[in-house]
């Protein structure tokens, strides 16, 4: 676990930068979710996320991000994952059919400062119940999650959350992974846990931001496999997966959600 000195808190005024950051993210979600029509191409998409951002002035942040553990930076704007891809799918050429189950991550920088969120929705116009169960229960999660972002809380009081949330509808959740801090950059300390003992880890403290992304999969289990790209996790039993986040400043007057539009 790291230590206190390792967080870096943010002053009012930079959460208020950090809120600009992801009011420009939020909007580039909605685009992307007024575009996410059958037949759409997933790089179409892409392009959507990258106009946004542009006419804001604002910095992809996952556009060549490329950490350790990939073989070649990213090469998109969004990842754009379908059906049992659960997270970091690049935007290729796929186009987007009836039924589909999609996940977008979407992350930029403003004025130095990153916002990182994700939504996922269903393609068309007869959703399966399923998937629209599977949504709303990472809905569910990510907000109980938001709620116990509050000064003197534990990092393992986040975790206990989403995971009941999700434990309790029967779904997985992808392992090994979780959210993170966030500011001048995109992954910052603290790792936020997706399940977790209440009482337990990291105090929170005012001036903490992070994002908050639980990943659900429909089929109960934890396990994933990568795709060859070296990017793409998906579920190892085949199964749909939802994800969604919103970057969360811990203030005294209880978490406050920068993503939105």
């Amino acid at each position: 676990m790291l230590r206190r000195s390792e967080i870096e808190l943010k002053t009012s005024g930079e959460v208020d930068a950090m809120r600009e950051a992801g009011r420009v993210v939020a909007r580039c979600l909605d685009a992307v979710r007024a575009a996410a029509t059958v037949g759409t191409s997933l790089e179409e998409l892409d392009g959507v996320a990258h106009d946004v951002m542009k006419d804001a002035g604002a910095v992809p942040a996952f556009l060549d991000y490329h950490p350790h553990f990939a073989p070649s930076p990213f090469p998109g704007v969004i990842c754009a994952s379908v059906n049992d891809a659960v997270v970091h799918a690049i935007p290729g050429p796929h186009r987007l059919a009836e039924g589909d189950l999609l996940s977008v991550d979407c992350g930029a920088f403003l004025d130095g400062w990153c916002g990182d969120a994700a939504i996922s929705l269903v393609v068309g116009a007869d959703p399966d119940p399923a998937d629209l169960a599977l949504i709303a229960t990472t809905e569910r999660a990510l907000q109980a999650g938001i709620d116990a972002a509050v000064p003197g809380g534990k990092l393992g009081d986040l975790g206990a959350a989403i995971g009941a949330v999700a434990r309790e509808a029967g779904y997985g959740m992808l392992a090994d992974h979780g959210g993170h801090g966030i500011g001048r950059a995109m992954h910052e300390a603290p790792h936020v846990p997706n399940e977790g003992r209440a009482g337990r880890g990291m105090r929170l403290r005012a001036g903490m931001v992070i994002a908050i992304e639980p990943m659900l999969h429909a089929g109960g289990g934890d396990e994933y496999v990568h795709d060859a790209d070296g990017w793409t996790l998906r579920t190892a039993d085949g199964s749909r997966a939802a994800h969604v986040e919103h970057t969360v400043a811990i203030t005294e007057n209880g978490p406050r959600v920068l993503t939105l539009a």
